[in-house]
């Protein structure tokens, strides 16, 4: 089997800067055309990229690029957005659900206006675009849908110290598990979480106020996520995935070209929701 996703249609939500933007990337690569769907239209106060910006990129690399401002929370955007899509690429293959809003911040000292925020976006965010979605999903040989989500996993660390933040995300792993099992042999659904923290705008304003090391670059969940996305959509479904047991699974053991040089894959900054690779190391 050669994997391409020569001539596939992807929405990527987020897709202006960080993993969404590093997803975009990859599949252009391929020759894939890549809908830039996020809020970005004109240069932010601080933060990198536009859909412009990212719609360039795409192009100056080889794919076909489509960016459109979408904000996941407005149905009526995101129903634009997709009938958009189509029209401009005849269909639509690949949906992923990679836009999210983030605040560690626990039960007490979280404002009720930023959970809103979180659930918004997280996880009916998710929902909608994937409804919206859906009829064309079903008419693609090759439909795919990915989360860029958690394993599900109950222990209280993952909870206790940021509860509303970790519901949301859960919520959208929620989503892949019911939807996995709903549209299976049709469309498949996955979620992809990484080992460590990434280097992306939002890890960098988690910084102004805690103590952050060393980080991989995004191109490790683009990588993880070609490979998810480039499978047989009747083999991989309902999959709860992280990037690096995903690359090593395709013969990739050697991941230091994700992480700044000289920095040993132990002493990387863990990421929420999955096993370090110190426990790992560690037997853990």
């Amino acid at each position: 089997m050669t994997r391409s996703l020569r001539g596939r249609t992807l929405f990527i939500t987020g897709a202006s800067r960080g993993i969404g933007l590093a997803i975009a990337r990859r599949a252009a690569r391929d020759g894939a055309n890549v809908v830039i769907a996020a809020k970005t239209d004109t240069p932010h106060r601080s933060l990198p990229g536009t859909i412009h910006s990212a719609a360039e990129e795409v192009i100056a690399l080889g794919g076909r690029a489509l960016p459109l401002v979408c904000d996941v929370r407005e149905e009526d955007q995101v129903a634009a957005a997709i009938a958009r899509t189509v029209e401009e690429f005849g269909g639509l293959d690949i949906v992923v659900n990679n836009a999210s809003a983030v605040r560690l911040t626990g039960v007490a000292s979280t404002p009720i206006a930023r959970f809103d925020l979180m659930h918004s976006v997280n996880v009916r965010g998710s929902l909608l675009v994937l409804q919206k979605a859906l009829p064309h999903l079903l008419r693609s040989d090759h439909a795919h849908v990915l989360s860029i989500s958690p394993p599900l996993s109950l222990e209280e660390r993952w909870f206790a110290p940021h509860a509303p933040y970790s519901i949301t995300k859960y919520g959208m792993s929620l989503l892949v598990l019911g939807a996995a099992a709903e549209l299976r042999d049709k469309v498949a659904v996955n979620a992809l979480w990484p080992r460590t923290a990434i280097d992306t705008a939002a890890m960098r304003e988690i910084g102004r106020t805690m103590e952050i090391g060393a980080l991989r670059s995004p191109e490790i969940m683009a990588d993880a996520a070609w490979y998810v996305l480039t499978s047989d959509p009747r083999s991989v479904s309902g999959r709860f995935l992280v990037d690096d047991e995903v690359l090593r699974a395709h013969g990739i053991p050697d991941l230091s070209k994700y992480a700044p040089p000289g920095v040993a894959d132990i002493d990387l900054t863990p990421d929420l929701f999955v096993r370090s690779l110190r426990e790992l190391a560690d037997g853990g």
